[in-house]
């Protein structure tokens, strides 16, 4: 049994995460973000913290081993989309750049808190390169995607690239497009969720079609969200296992075809701590160590 961060669907064993009360802290700091940050409309702080309760509640219930991002006041709500400030490899943590201005902070933030559990970092994203974790997504234990987003640049692909291509792992590039503009959260993890290493949750409409034949070409099987179910965080899908899958309630179509492919599937309701932030249970997570 070898343990890896080179991964999106193997066994988590144990993942760091920001629980709603460190983020939002309080009614009147969810008041001043929460438009200056595009959410959809101000979350409901009782609900959120009532909410991620019963999302953290999953990880316990799968033995998984749960790392918490603590209180930091140089940070806004977004810092509860933790994926987004790092990305994990077997060679140490990449410190990314963040693209969206209100959350330039939380790199910076993560660093501290993985200096002070000696977690190795391999490298830090520097400017005027920009990344983001919700851009990239294992693949397999060679091949990395990165998705070249107005979250995360091509100076910030450059900066990814030197530090994994010199260690084996190839970076494939997916252009994302315009979409809703650069205000929008669009990440490459917006259209993909690889759940087994032949099993992928996609969002077709929005996929290159370059990446998404690469995706069939390595046998991936798709499944397709339908359109009625994009804006819902139906393609954000977190697996704690091969097959073992966690999404945001109320995306019936997508969970059943999951179920189909012979998925578990556990949702969580999530309208305050997901869907008006725009994160699902892939953003709000940050997997560290996987077994294979």
């Amino acid at each position: 049994m070898s343990k890896t961060q080179h991964s999106e669907y193997l066994k988590l064993e144990s993942v760091y995460i920001k629980s709603a009360k460190d983020a939002f802290q309080s009614e009147k700091i969810v008041e001043n973000q929460w438009k200056e940050l595009n959410y959809l409309s101000k979350p409901d702080l009782q609900g959120a913290l009532k909410e991620y309760q019963n999302f953290e509640a999953i990880f316990t219930k799968n033995q998984v081993k749960v790392h918490h991002f603590p209180l930091d006041e140089n940070v806004k709500m977004d810092s509860i989309y933790c994926r987004d400030a790092s990305i994990a490899t077997d060679f140490g943590i990449i410190i990314c750049n963040m693209g969206k201005a209100g959350r330039i902070n939380e790199p910076k933030a993560q660093l501290k808190a993985y200096q002070q559990k000696n977690i190795p970092i391999l490298g830090v994203i520097q400017s005027p390169g920009t990344l983001e974790g919700g851009d990239v997504a294992w693949l397999d234990k060679k091949t990395l995607a990165v998705g070249h987003t107005y979250r995360t640049n091509e100076e910030g692909i450059k900066q990814l690239k030197e530090l994994l291509e010199p260690k084996g792992v190839d970076v494939l590039v997916a252009e994302l497009p315009h979409y809703k503009g650069k205000e929008d959260v669009f990440h490459l993890m917006s259209i993909l969720s690889p759940v087994d290493k032949d099993l992928a949750v996609v969002y077709s409409p929005l996929m290159p079609i370059k990446f998404r034949n690469e995706l069939l070409k390595r046998g991936f099987q798709l499944i397709e969200v339908p359109e009625s179910e994009f804006e819902s965080m139906g393609c954000n899908v977190l697996a704690i296992s091969p097959r073992n899958c966690v999404m945001v309630e109320g995306n019936p179509i997508t969970k059943s075809l999951l179920q189909r492919a012979g998925c578990k599937v556990t949702t969580y309701k999530g309208n305050e701590i997901s869907v008006k932030g725009g994160g699902g249970p892939t953003c709000l997570t940050r997997p560290l160590v996987r077994i294979d």
